[in-house]
């Protein structure tokens, strides 16, 4: 017998009631059910408790994260040029290469092969497109800026075309912007696979340094001066491979460039692109300009380097960067690549900074 059951009557002095015994302990200990109406009631109401209310405990975190993600993609949006250059500028130089979407493939390729020479730290990414924004700087932060407009991106890739035209004819406006800033420049395509250092070639203090796209070979000892112009009046020039210092001359050569590209505008009949405006604004500015012409050997272009196995035997151990040029399409250029040993990313993407796309 529970020892309650020996205790006195408890009174109440306040009231007159009469006196209140406790009741058995027993009464308390007894368990109840799961399969009691009781249990069954209990049990019933708390799945209909956390049916409703679980679901809302996980919105805080869920628009917590979507708030950082907004947040994050309103941060690149707004990034500038000027606050990208001066993040990535190293020794007062950037490297910068033009990307959409289509092209971030070649983006990563080119970078393992900047990575070894170990000059990535200082390259940009100007993005022509959202995505690639957005994809860039997840990967590898503050690497990536687009200066709005951004180009319809799904018309960029197509040489020939207007939006290849369009997405090219930004790039004087990109670099004249860096020049204004205060940065050395070198500009690459992102269809290219750096085999050595190319700044020990930027010898003297020449306003801008280019390549030629000639096929022909030239001697060994060639003069770094503007060559002669070709059948169209003008030299043949590749857009592609340019350094630049801010210097007044190279800023002259990219504000002509700009006048040419406005001046010879993209029609269904001449389909021009941005190298002919280009090698218009070397030949006009030549008496004005320091020019320097990089040998050809170390710089060779697509049409020497894929197409003359005689000559990249002679001239084996002196390449630094390869143009996967004088061809067109994304799979016909990745299987050149490939088939010459220079298609890094399928074994070799962890050396990049963007990892595996």
């Amino acid at each position: 017998m529970s020892a309650f059951l020996h205790q006195r009557p408890i009174h109440n002095p306040f009231s007159n009631a009469y006196p209140i015994s406790p009741r058995p302990s027993s009464a308390f200990q007894r368990p109840i059910s799961i399969f009691s109406p009781t249990g069954l009631i209990i049990l019933l109401s708390l799945m209909v408790i956390l049916g409703v209310f679980l679901p809302w405990s996980g919105m805080p975190q869920s628009m917590f994260s979507n708030s950082i993600k907004a947040s994050s993609l309103s941060k690149w949006r707004d990034y500038t040029l000027a606050e990208a250059a001066s993040f990535v500028a190293k020794n007062g130089t950037v490297i910068v290469c033009a990307v959409s979407q289509p092209y971030l493939p070649f983006l990563n390729n080119w970078l393992i092969s900047i990575t070894r020479q170990k000059h990535q730290d200082k390259v940009l990414v100007i993005a022509e497109d959202y995505a690639t924004l957005y994809k860039v700087n997840e990967k590898w932060p503050g690497h990536a800026v687009l200066v709005p407009p951004a180009p319809d991106s799904q018309t960029a890739h197509k040489f020939g075309s207007q939006g290849f035209f369009n997405f090219t004819s930004r790039r004087p406006r990109h670099l004249l912007q860096i020049l204004e800033l205060g940065y050395n420049v070198m500009y690459n395509d992102v269809d290219m696979v750096w085999l050595g250092d190319p700044f020990r070639y930027l010898e003297g203090n020449h306003d801008v340094y280019f390549t030629d796209d000639m096929a022909v070979v030239k001697p060994p000892n060639h003069s770094h001066d503007l060559p002669p112009p070709g059948k169209k009046g003008r030299t043949y020039i590749c857009s592609c491979m340019i350094f630049l210092r801010p210097t007044d001359g190279a800023k002259l050569v990219m504000k002509e460039w700009i006048e040419e590209l406005q001046a010879q505008p993209w029609s269904k009949a001449k389909k021009a692109n941005d190298q002919p405006a280009f090698n218009w604004a070397l030949n006009r500015t030549a008496g004005q300009v320091d020019l320097c012409l990089l040998p050809q050997t170390a710089f060779p272009t697509g049409g020497l380097y894929f197409k003359n196995q005689t000559w990249v035997q002679e001239t084996k151990g002196t390449h630094v960067i390869i143009h996967n040029n004088y061809i067109t399409g994304f799979e016909k250029k990745i299987k050149r690549f490939r088939d010459y040993g220079l298609w890094l990313v399928d074994d070799h993407f962890l050396e990049s900074p963007l990892g595996r796309l």
